[in-house]
């Protein structure tokens, strides 16, 4: 699911950031989402959130599936 909007993004979903550092090179880093920081209904980078791995903050590129969750 795409990370522009706001709406697709829920506290504890499994996601893929970019963190600042990485955007030169647009590597991704994968974890939960601890708080949405973009108040904004839609980004075009991202929303930015911070993970719940690390208090890691980024912009997520995709919202993952999390196993065993909609895999019917």
């Amino acid at each position: 699911m795409d990370g522009k909007w706001r709406a697709n993004i829920q506290i504890g979903a499994l996601v893929d950031i970019v963190l600042k550092k990485d955007q030169p090179t647009g590597r991704l880093t994968r974890g939960h989402v601890k708080r949405i920081l973009t108040h904004s209904p839609s980004h075009p980078h991202g929303i930015k959130v911070m993970l719940a791995e690390g208090d890691q903050v980024g912009r997520v590129q995709q919202v993952l599936p999390e196993e065993g969750k909609g895999m019917e």
